[in-house]
C-alpha cells in the first residue's frame, strides 16, 4: 500500500506537471505514454516489440497518435495519415502470407484494433490539451470526473454493493458502485463548471459528465475483458503498486474519442 501511494502521488504529480505545460513538453510525454502502452498490449499477445512485426505495429499506432500538424511538417507528401494506415494494414496481411501463417490473421487484427484504441486514444488527448484558451480545463474537468467516478464508485460499492455489474469480467465492482460513481462526479462536476464555466450551457457541462462518468467505467471494463482474455494481472509493471499505463489510463482513452466524436469538446 505504501508503494502503491507513493507511486501514486510522484506519478499524479508529474502527469499534472506535464498537463499545465502543456505543448510539446505534453505531446512528448504523451507519446511515450502511448508507446509504452502499444507495447504492453503486444506483450500480451506475445509479439515482440523490436520484431518486425512489433516495429510495424508501434509505426502504426504512431501514425493515428501524433497531430496533423507533427505528421505535415515531418512527413511532407501526398498521402494522408489514414492512407499510410491503410497501407500499413496491407503490409501487416502480407506478413501473413511471407511468414507462412506464423504471424497470423488474428494477430493482424490485434494490431490494427490495439493501435486505433491506444493511438487514438491518447491523440484526442493531446488534441484536447491543444485547444486554445481552455484546453487546460478541459483535460483537468474529464481528468476530475473520472478520478471522482472511480472513487465515488469504490466507496460507495464498498458501503451499499450488492449487485454484480459483471463479474465475468470485473468481480468486485457492483452497480450501486457504478451507480454511485456517476452521482458523484455529477455533483463534483457541476460544482467545477460554476468556478469554471468553460462551456456554453450547463446542459453541454452535464451531457459531459455523464458520458466521461459512463464511458470511463466502460474503458475500465474494457481493459479489464482485455487482460482476463489474456490471464494477465496487469497490463505492466512500469508504475509499482498500480500496474501499467494502460492499467492508470483505460479509462481516459476510451472516453477522449467518444467526447469528440459526439462533439462534446
Amino acid at each position: 500500500m505504501k508503494q502503491r501511494i507513493i507511486t501514486g502521488v510522484i506519478g499524479g504529480a508529474g502527469f499534472i506537471l506535464m498537463v499545465i505545460l502543456g505543448g510539446w513538453f505534453f505531446s512528448l510525454f504523451i507519446s511515450i505514454l502511448a508507446s509504452v502502452a502499444m507495447i504492453e498490449l503486444l506483450k500480451m499477445k506475445k509479439i515482440a516489440p523490436l520484431s518486425l512485426m512489433g516495429i510495424v505495429s508501434l509505426v502504426s499506432m504512431w501514425l493515428l497518435l501524433v497531430p496533423t500538424n507533427w505528421y505535415e511538417q515531418l512527413f511532407p507528401s501526398n498521402f494522408t495519415k489514414v492512407e499510410i494506415f491503410i497501407f500499413l494494414i496491407l503490409v501487416l496481411l502480407m506478413f501473413t502470407v511471407i511468414t507462412k501463417n506464423a504471424f497470423t490473421f488474428d494477430q493482424v487484427g490485434f494490431v490494427i484494433l490495439s493501435s486505433v484504441y491506444v493511438g487514438f486514444g491518447f491523440h484526442y488527448l493531446i488534441m484536447t490539451r491543444e485547444i486554445p484558451e481552455y484546453g487546460l480545463y478541459f483535460v483537468f474537468f474529464v481528468l476530475l470526473l473520472i478520478w471522482t467516478t472511480d472513487s465515488g464508485a469504490y466507496f460507495v460499492g464498498r458501503k451499499w454493493g450488492k449487485h454484480k455489474l459483471w463479474p465475468d469480467i470485473s468481480p468486485k465492482k457492483t452497480i450501486e458502485g457504478s451507480i454511485g460513481g456517476i452521482v458523484f462526479a455529477v455533483i463534483v462536476g457541476t460544482i467545477f463548471y460554476f468556478i469554471f464555466p468553460i462551456f456554453s450551457s450547463y446542459l453541454t457541462a452535464f451531457l459531459v459528465i455523464i458520458v466521461a462518468s459512463t464511458f470511463g467505467q466502460l474503458g475500465d471494463l474494457v481493459e479489464s475483458a482485455l487482460k482476463r482474455h489474456y490471464s494477465v494481472k496487469d497490463s505492466g509493471n512500469v508504475l509499482p503498486g498500480h500496474g501499467g499505463i494502460l492499467d492508470r489510463f483505460d479509462s481516459l482513452i476510451y472516453v477522449m474519442p467518444i467526447l469528440h466524436l459526439l462533439q462534446l469538446i
